[in-house]
C-alpha cells in the first residue's frame, strides 16, 4: 500500500505542461545561500578590529622582581615606593607560569631571563618551596658565574619540551647587572657568565646600574603571613626606593612578582613606569586581555623598550604594552572589588566543587530516569506496565531542563560577587541554584511547552544566547569565572573557555536542528549553515571567542550537521562534502592567519609558523600531556562519558526512545551528530581531552533524554483533524507513523 502511496506521491510531483517554472529557484537558491554564509562565516573569521599599540621606549631597563610580591601587599603607608610606582606606572595582573608544575623562585627567576617557560629543576614539590640558593662564584672582580647553569641547560633541553635556552636574554644584550644570586640566575648568559655583578646594592648603586642597559635587582622573597610577610615587603619597598633614586635617566623601571612561594598558584605584581608607561593596563599579544602579563612576556619587553630585536625560535612571549582606561587610584584598579588573584583562587575551589557536584548529579538523575523510560514504552498485551504518573513525568522533566541550565547558570552567576563573600561556594551555589529555577521556570510555563521539541529547543537557545552576549560584552564571565578558565592556570586569559565552547556549540547546533526541523528537508542544510557560520564567526574571531582550532572543529561539526539534516544515511557523497566544507574553511583561514602581523597571529597561525620554522614539536608534546591529565583529573571527563553511555542506552535499548526521536526529527540527529564531532575534536586539538565534549553533554543529553521520554509517553497519540487544537498549550504530538517522512522522499 505504501509503495502504491509513494508512486502516486510522485505522479503529483510531475509538473504538467504551461505551469510556470518559477519554482526551480528553490533548487539553487539553498545552495548560493550556504555558500554566501560559508563566505561570510570566513570574512567574519579573520577580522580584527584595528588597533594601536603603545609602548615607551628607553635607553635602560631596570628589572626590580621579588618572588611572592602580590597586589594585596602593597600599601599606601607601609609600602610608599611600590605604591607611588603604581599610581605613576602601568600595572597588571602577572601569570607567572613556567615549565615546573608549582613555579617555585628559582624557576621564575630562571624563566625571567629565558623569555621561555623554564624549570630550575624536575623534582616535585610539595607544600612550600624548597629554599634553592643558587651557588655563584666570583672569578674576577667585576662578574660572576652561576656554577649550575650548564646543568640547568642541559634539563631544560633534554628533559623538558619547551625548547627553553636559559640566558637567552643576556645573550640579546651587550651587557647586564645583576644584585643578588637570584638576580644572577636570570641575568646569566647560557654558559654561566653574569657581566656584572654585586651580592647587595652597594651605598651609592647609581654607577653599578648604569653600567649596563639591563639591570636585574632581586628585592627579596614574600613568604609567610602576617608581620612576618609585612617585614619582608616592607624591607623589599626599602631596597626599591634606593634604586629608583639611583636609577639611570632615561630608564624603565620593570618591577614584578616573579614567582611563587608554594603550591598555591597566585597572581603576582607587574608594573612598568617610565616614559610611555604612564597610567593604563599593561597587556600583550600572549594573554589578549588587558590587565594582564605572563611572566615570558618580560624579556621581550626589555629587549623591544631596548630597540633591540628578539632571537628567532627562543621567547615565547611577547612584548608589553599600554592600554587606557584603568582608575588611577591603584586601591581601586588592583584591590577589594578587582582583585583578580583573589577572585581566581575562590574560583579554584569552587570550580572543582561544582562540577564535581554536577557530575554525580546528573549521572544520578540518569539512571533515576532509566525506569520512568522503561515504563513509558509502549507494551503489547494485557499485561503490560501502567505508564509513569503525569506528576513524576513532570518532576523528570523539570529535572532534566534544570540539569541542562546547569553550565549556564553558573556562567550567569559570575555576574555576583560571590567570591568576596566569607563562604564563596555556599554563595555561588545559592546564585546558580536560583538561575537554575528561574530558567527552568521560563522554560516550562511558555506556551509551546507542549509541543515535543520545545524544551530542548529553548534550553539550547538559553544555552547559546548566554554565551554570544558574553563574547559581545568581552567574556568577561569566562575569565576566572567558575564554568570559565583561570588565569593562574596561565593557559587562557581571553575569549572562549573550554567549558563555554562546549555549551556554545551544543546549545547552537540543537537551537539550529530544532528550527530546521520546521522547515522542508531543502532548507534545513541552509539553517544549519546559517547558525553554523555564527558559530564560526563567534568562536574564531580574534576578538570574540579567540578560538581559532575550536572555529576549524565547529566548521567540521556544522558540516557534518548540514549533510545528516535533511534525513537519510550518511552517504559518501555527503561526508565527502562536509570534509571538502570543512576543508575548505580551515585552509582559507590558515592562509589568511599566516599573512598577518606575527603579534595578530592567532593559535593557529603561530602553531603554523613554529611548524615550518620547525619548532612545533614542543607544543605537540604540551599538548599530548595536557590531553592526558585532563583526561584523568577533570569531572568533565566523566560528564562526556555519562552522556555518551546514556545515548547510546537510549538509542539502542529497546527502552530508549531515541531511534523514535532521530526517525520523527532528522535535523535533531544531525545536531547531536555535530555536536559530537565539534566537541571531540576540539578538545582532542585544543588539549582539554574530553573537557568540551564534557560541557556539550551536560547541556545536550538532559534535553535528548527528555524529548525521548515525550516520544515514548505519545507513541500512541493521535494527530486531530485539520483545524482542531487541544488548547494553548500547542498541538498534540504525532505518533511515529504519522510523522515519518515520506518514503518517497530520497534517502541521500
Amino acid at each position: 500500500m505504501r509503495i502504491v502511496t509513494g508512486r502516486l506521491d510522485r505522479l503529483r510531483r510531475v509538473r504538467p505542461p504551461g505551469t510556470p517554472r518559477g519554482r526551480r529557484a528553490a533548487v539553487w537558491v539553498p545552495y548560493l545561500l550556504v555558500v554566501l554564509v560559508a563566505v561570510a562565516s570566513l570574512v567574519g573569521l579573520t577580522i580584527r578590529p584595528a588597533g594601536r599599540a603603545e609602548r615607551g621606549m628607553a635607553d635602560y631597563v631596570v628589572v626590580a622582581a621579588a618572588a611572592g610580591l602580590r597586589w594585596d601587599d602593597l600599601d599606601p603607608q607601609r609600602t610608599p615606593a611600590l605604591w607611588q610606582e603604581a599610581a605613576k606606572g602601568s600595572t597588571g595582573w602577572l601569570s607567572v607560569r613556567s615549565a615546573h608544575q608549582v613555579t617555585c623562585p628559582s624557576d621564575g627567576w630562571l624563566t625571567l631571563g629565558a623569555g621561555n617557560y623554564a624549570a630550575w629543576d624536575t623534582g616535585r614539590v610539595t607544600g612550600r618551596c624548597p629554599a634553592v640558593s643558587p651557588e655563584v662564584t666570583r672569578p674576577d672582580a667585576i662578574g660572576a658565574s652561576v656554577t649550575e647553569q650548564n646543568t640547568v641547560v642541559r634539563t631544560n633541553q633534554e628533559k623538558l619540551p619547551y625548547g627553553t635556552t636559559p640566558g637567552a636574554l643576556a645573550e640579546s644584550v651587550r651587557c647586564t647587572v645583576a644584585v643578588g644570586p637570584n638576580a644572577a640566575v636570570a641575568a646569566a648568559r647560557p654558559f654561566g657568565r653574569v657581566d656584572r655583578y654585586a651580592e647587595a646594592l652597594p651605598g651609592d648603586p647609581r654607577k653599578l646600574l648604569s653600567e649596563c642597559v639591563l639591570s636585574i635587582v632581586d628585592l627579596g622573597t614574600i613568604t609567610g603571613a602576617g608581620a612576618e610577610r609585612q617585614a619582608a615587603v616592607a624591607a623589599a619597598d626599602a631596597t626599591l626606593a634606593r634604586v629608583l633614586a639611583a636609577r639611570p635617566e632615561r630608564s624603565l623601571m620593570l618591577i614584578a612578582g616573579v614567582a611563587d612561594t608554594d603550591t598555591t598558584s597566585r597572581l603576582h605584581v607587574a608594573i612598568a613606569e617610565g616614559a610611555g608607561w604612564r597610567g593604563g593596563r599593561l597587556t600583550s599579544a600572549g594573554t589578549g586581555r588587558q590587565g594582564y602579563l605572563q611572566l615570558i612576556d618580560l624579556a621581550p619587553t626589555v629587549l623591544a623598550v631596548l630597540g633591540k630585536a628578539a632571537p628567532e625560535k627562543l621567547f615565547a612571549g611577547y612584548a608589553a604594552t599600554v592600554s587606557k582606561g584603568r582608575p588611577a587610584d591603584p586601591a581601586k584598579a588592583m584591590q577589594g572589588r578587582n582583585d583578580a588573584d583573589r577572585r581566581a583562587i575562590a574560583q579554584h575551589g569552587v570550580a572543582s566543587i561544582f562540577f564535581a557536584v554536577l557530575a554525580a548529579v546528573q549521572l544520578m538523575l540518569f539512571v533515576a530516569i532509566i525506569p520512568v523510560l522503561m515504563r513509558a514504552r509502549r507494551h503489547a498485551g494485557p499485561a503490560a506496565p501502567p505508564l509513569p504518573p503525569p506528576r513524576l513525568v513532570a518532576v523528570a522533566e523539570a529535572a532534566l531542563i534544570a540539569a541542562a541550565l546547569a553550565i549556564p547558570a553558573a556562567l550567569v552567576a559570575d555576574v555576583a560577587p560571590w567570591w568576596s563573600a566569607d563562604h564563596p561556594a555556599w554563595m555561588f551555589g545559592g546564585a546558580t541554584f536560583v538561575l537554575m529555577v528561574a530558567g527552568t521556570l521560563a522554560v516550562r510555563l511558555a506556551r509551546r511547552y507542549r509541543s515535543t521539541l520545545w524544551p530542548m529547543g529553548a534550553v539550547a537557545a538559553i544555552s547559546a544566547i548566554v554565551i554570544v552576549v558574553d563574547l559581545l560584552t568581552g567574556a568577561r564571565l569566562q575569565l576566572n569565572g567558575v564554568a570559565g578558565y583561570s588565569a593562574t592556570h596561565g593557559v587562557r586569559y581571553a575569549g572562549l573557555g573550554s567549558v563555554g565552547l562546549g555549551v556554545f556549540v551544543g546549545g547552537l547546533l540543537l537551537a539550529a536542528g530544532c528550527l530546521a526541523q520546521w522547515a522542508g528537508r531543502t532548507w534545513r542544510p541552509v539553517v544549519m549553515v546559517l547558525f553554523g557560520g555564527l558559530g564560526v564567526v563567534m568562536v574564531g574571531n580574534p576578538y570574540l571567542g579567540a578560538d581559532p582550532v575550536g572555529a576549524i572543529a565547529v566548521t567540521a561539526g556544522v558540516c557534518v550537521a548540514a549533510a545528516m539534516s535533511s534525513g537519510g544515511w550518511l552517504t559518501f557523497a555527503r561526508v565527502a562534502w562536509a570534509t571538502l566544507g570543512a576543508i575548505t574553511v580551515t585552509v582559507s583561514f590558515a592562509a589568511l592567519d599566516l599573512h598577518r602581523p606575527t603579534l595578530e597571529q592567532g593559535t593557529l597561525g603561530r602553531f603554523l609558523s613554529a611548524l615550518g620554522g620547525g619548532t612545533a614539536g614542543p607544543a605537540m608534546q604540551r599538548a599530548a600531556a595536557a590531553n592526558g591529565q585532563a583526561l584523568l583529573d577533570s569531572p568533565l571527563s566523566l560528564l562526556a562519558l555519562a552522556g555518551a553511555v546514556m545515548l547510546l542506552f537510549g538509542q539502542f535499548s529497546p527502552w530508549g526512545g531515541l531511534n523514535r526521536v532521530y526517525g520523527l526529527h532528522p535535523a535533531v540527529r544531525a545536531a547531536i551528530a555535530g555536536t559530537a564531532v565539534a566537541s571531540v575534536t576540539a578538545g582532542i586539538f585544543g588539549g582539554t581531552a574530553l573537557g568540551v565534549a564534557g560541557a556539550a553533554a551536560a547541556t545536550v543529553v538532559p534535553v535528548a533524554v527528555l524529548t525521548a521520554l515525550r516520544v515514548l509517553l505519545h507513541a500512541a497519540d493521535r494527530t486531530p483533524a485539520p483545524g482542531v487544537t487541544d488548547g494553548p498549550g500547542g498541538p498534540l504530538l504525532r505518533t511515529a507513523d504519522e510523522e515519518q517522512p515520506s518514503v518517497t522522499e530520497p534517502a541521500g
